[in-house]
């Protein structure tokens, strides 16, 4: 059984076949009246309507590379323009469209944003059990690129503005859809275009987007995380010098053997672990909702990270749940090499690229240093590598947005809600530099599913069909707490 303000019991009436709630504790004169008019003139949302865009949207190819957001693009322009919604496209590059839709309130506040991106990671169709772009139903899955990256939240837009337009509910503020291109790797043509460019259509209070997910363990839901900050990404290069010659004559100048002990120190070297805010209440929450007192006692280590205990915790995090381990301290990848052109001549020169993620709060130069403290070898270069990032920032807790998710979702999945810090890198972050309250939501995941091959960027990609239906419910739910009354 659900309380719910008249907001959300508007969202009952706006699709039906999405939501089932009862209310309680409210004066029924205070309901009927936005209750009686959307009724009258909505349209009924049901899954299988859900299902149609989903599938059709997974079943476009807009891998990136080669990058193809075109055809994502025109199914979303006549999907919302046939239902009377305003549409623009903003294009910096031919076939990769920035698509944005608004819904115009009557500006008492100022807009919401939903955010999702058209392209996806590219694939290797061979190592797919069923096609990547099929959009295949299995046994209560979906399978295809892109159903948890990032054509989940793609469909909960798509959805919500059908909702909201049908319901002809006027709104306080504007809503705004950016589906963008380019997220996977071509951030230029999409976020940071329209930020530098048109970031009139897209300025809003707040931001919904990809970056977080409902967490389940052994088909349960353990709780909700909603993304409020997430980490820079960063590349650092390794560059090893050397003497060239003959291979038939080895050298102690090598430099390949130089470029592999220096990965081999930056790889095994743990950078500091260093608590946020919001990264100290996650852990506390953590150990308050774990049933294992083992597990539990571990997230309460991780509190005081010096002892000895939180030294303890985190060589099993490292060890046993690597992204927990993730969030607590910057982290080095080492990614690609480059060595050599013949098997018979050493080299004078070898490179590493180590994709590096820093905590919000790192300093860069602070990093390198450390970094080149770890190598010791004057052999070796370490320098940091152009990449497209912004300037990391956090998002409050403290924001009717916030509230209306954890308030939403909590009584959805019947979980508590936590903030987390993404150890991935999502275009919020452009977003929240621009001073917008981001905060990145997303369907139920399995924990389980990542390590056996299903998880985001993976070749078996898939979503529960029941969870998606769930969360382009809550999702809808939030946005009209958001921009009714």
């Amino acid at each position: 059984m659900r309380n719910t303000t008249a907001r959300s019991t508007l969202s009952i009436a706006i699709s039906t076949a999405l939501y089932t709630a009862i209310y309680t504790g409210m004066a029924l004169l205070s309901v009927l009246a936005p209750l009686q008019a959307a009724e009258s003139t909505s349209s009924t949302l049901s899954d299988s309507e859900i299902l149609k865009h989903f599938q059709s949207l997974v079943q476009i190819q807009s891998s990136d590379p080669p990058g193809r957001e075109q055809d994502v693009t025109d199914y979303l322009r006549q999907t919302l323009e046939a239902e009377g919604i305003e549409v623009q496209l903003f294009t910096k590059e031919e076939n990769r469209p920035n698509l944005v839709a608004r819904m115009r309130g009557n500006g008492s506040k100022q807009p919401l944003l939903l955010m999702a991106h058209q392209d996806t990671v590219n694939i290797d169709a061979s190592k797919w059990t069923f096609p990547p772009f099929g959009a295949t139903r299995d046994s209560g899955w979906i399978y295809g690129r892109g159903t948890l990256d990032d054509k989940d939240n793609l469909t909960a837009s798509l959805m919500t503005m059908l909702a909201l337009k049908r319901s002809g509910v006027e709104l306080d503020r504007d809503l705004i859809f950016l589906a963008e291109a380019g997220e996977e790797g071509s951030s230029h043509l999409g976020i940071q275009y329209m930020v530098e460019n048109h970031f009139d259509a897209i300025d809003a209070e707040f931001c919904l987007a990809e970056g977080g997910s409902v967490r389940r363990q052994q088909g349960k839901e353990y709780f909700v995380g909603v993304q409020t900050g997430e980490k820079l990404p960063k590349a650092l290069e390794l560059i090893a010098h050397g003497v060239s010659g003959h291979a038939s004559i080895p050298l102690q100048s090598n430099a390949v053997v130089s470029l592999s002990r220096a990965i081999v120190k930056v790889a095994e070297w743990q950078p500091p672990v260093r608590l946020s805010d919001a990264t100290a209440s996650y852990f506390s929450q953590l150990a308050r909702i774990t049933a294992d007192p083992a597990a539990a006692a571990r997230y309460r280590a991780i509190l005081n990270p010096n002892s000895a205990e939180a030294q303890a915790a985190l060589e099993y995090f490292r060890r046993d749940e690597p992204a927990t381990a993730a969030i607590l301290s910057s982290t080095i990848s080492p990614t690609m090499t480059e060595a050599g052109y013949r098997i018979n001549v050493i080299p004078s020169e070898t490179r590493a690229t180590l994709d590096t993620r820093l905590l919000p709060d790192e300093d860069e130069s602070s990093f390198l240093a450390q970094v080149t403290a770890v190598v010791a070898d004057p052999a070796v270069e370490v320098v940091w590598v152009p990449r497209d990032n912004v300037p990391a920032a956090s998002t409050s807790l403290s924001t009717a947005a916030y509230q209306a998710i954890e308030s939403i979702f909590g009584a959805e999945y019947a979980a508590p809600v936590l903030p987390v810090t993404g150890t991935g890198a999502t275009d919020m972050r452009s977003l929240r530099g621009k001073g917008i309250q981001c905060y990145g939501v997303g369907p139920g995941i399995d924990i389980e599913d990542g390590a056996l091959g299903f998880g985001q960027h993976s070749d078996q990609e898939r979503i529960l069909e029941q969870e998606l239906y769930r969360f382009v419910r809550a999702y809808s739910e939030v946005v009209v707490a958001l921009t009714t009354e």
